[in-house]
């Protein structure tokens, strides 16, 4: 199938959006240790900054869809980005406040935008263009949210963290009035990073207004089926399983990173945020890596052996000590980095007439982002060990393992070949 020019300018500009959304899911890792400590909160409280995010997905998924279905996705996209600016510049007001409970409202907000985003954006990508190529057309495009987990702590880490944060012990000997001042001043650095961002998300979805996208039409098919007819399909069923599993795992891996650094290997907030940065690196290089490699191996097949090597990077995470073991965190990001979009296209494959509502389930099972980070701080918090937590995304990995050995006789259509 050929690809018209109408479609190769609406993959350019539906594929900048990746950056977009993993510019601002990149800055959690930064927001975690400093709500943390500006509000003094627990490893299990400062994890609800991604519960915050994540548990819009579950929300919002099939209203999403439902969305897409009446208006098409370029109105999916629009409507997702012009909520995402929204939720922006509501970090604005949440600082004045001083609350904790309005950092996660906006978060909140920021992620019921990503849901709908995403849920149009996605599948937009693997029907645009030919139809054997969609698993390699979404890693690519996935490759530069990768660029964004790059690029994101290095300049949330120098505008938003401190170079030497109040211990708690300093914390808690303050008084009322100078720990106020200390949380004023903490919570206002996050403002204007938030308000750059909306401001220009709100640009993005002015130009894209104004561009002519194609849209893709829906076969009656799909109009009388509900969104749980597309759970008829093995795939489907595999995709939604496999992708709470692994979004999970990917947050607690990179949202972790910081707190990690700092914990396990003693290294300094704003030196940590660096790492965090070499994570992205690593992330946005294994979706590059990954989608070449993709041309010579069959995408299940080279999802099973990276889910192999992660569980064994894991091992390394949770029972190692000093560097090495940030250094087995970051490779973990570049060997998982493949996992969301070829989870997402194995999912969503020859399903015709039920894309749409397969795509709401699959982002929906993304709220595995919200539920089992906390897990991981759980852990944390009761053994007082950090990296016991991370038994979490190890066992998150076994069942993306599961998923690539579940489906790889199911699916024949991807081929090394193509």
């Amino acid at each position: 199938m050929s690809v018209s020019k109408n479609n190769k300018l609406a993959i350019v500009l539906v594929t900048s959006l990746f950056f977009f959304w993993g510019f601002v899911h990149n800055l959690d890792p930064i927001l975690i240790p400093h709500l943390r400590n500006a509000f003094s909160l627990t490893h299990l409280q400062a994890s609800l900054v991604d519960s915050a995010v994540f548990i819009a997905y579950f929300l919002l998924a099939i209203p999403a869809g439902m969305i897409m279905k009446k208006y098409g996705y370029k109105s999916g996209i629009l409507i997702g980005l012009t909520i995402f600016a929204i939720g922006c510049f509501l970090f604005i007001p949440a600082a004045n406040q001083i609350s904790y409970v309005f950092f996660l409202a906006a978060l909140f907000v920021v992620a019921c935008g990503l849901t709908i985003l995403e849920t149009a954006a996605n599948p937009y990508v693997t029907v645009l263009g030919d139809p054997s190529k969609a698993t390699q057309r979404l890693n690519f495009a996935q490759s530069f949210n990768g660029l964004a987990a790059f690029i994101a702590p290095i300049l949330g880490g120098k505008f938003i963290l401190a170079e030497q944060p109040k211990s708690d012990t300093e914390i808690a000997a303050m008084s009322e009035q100078v720990k106020l001042a200390y949380m004023q001043a903490e919570t206002a650095t996050v403002k204007a990073p938030y308000m750059i961002l909306g401001l220009i998300i709100l640009i993005v979805a002015a130009i894209l207004f104004f561009t002519k996208l194609p849209d893709i039409k829906d076969d009656e098919g799909e109009q009388k089926a509900g969104f749980f007819h597309a759970f008829k399909h093995k795939n489907v069923k595999w995709g939604v399983i496999g992708q709470f599993f692994y979004v999970g795992a990917q947050v607690c891996v990179l949202s972790f990173m910081v707190l990690y650094a700092t914990e396990v290997a003693g290294i300094t907030p704003l030196n940590a945020s660096k790492y965090a940065s070499f994570a992205g690196l690593a992330f946005m290089l294994g979706r590059f890596v990954g989608t070449f490699f993709m041309k010579f191996i069959q995408p299940l097949t080279l999802l099973m052996i990276y889910s192999i090597i992660c569980i064994a990077l894991s091992f390394i995470v949770i029972y190692g000590s000093g560097t090495i073991t940030v250094y087995a965190l970051i490779a973990v990001a570049f060997f998982m980095s493949i996992m969301f979009p070829t989870i997402y296209a194995v999912g969503v494959e020859g399903i015709g007439a039920d894309t749409k509502s397969a795509s709401s389930l699959i982002i929906m099972s993304i709220v595995g982002g919200a539920i089992l980070p906390p897990l991981l701080g759980l852990i944390s918090d009761k053994t007082g060990n950090l990296q016991l937590g991370y038994w979490v995304p190890m066992i998150c990995f076994v069942v993306v393992l599961l998923f690539s050995l579940a489906n790889k006789n199911n699916l024949k259509t991807q081929s090394s070949h193509e």
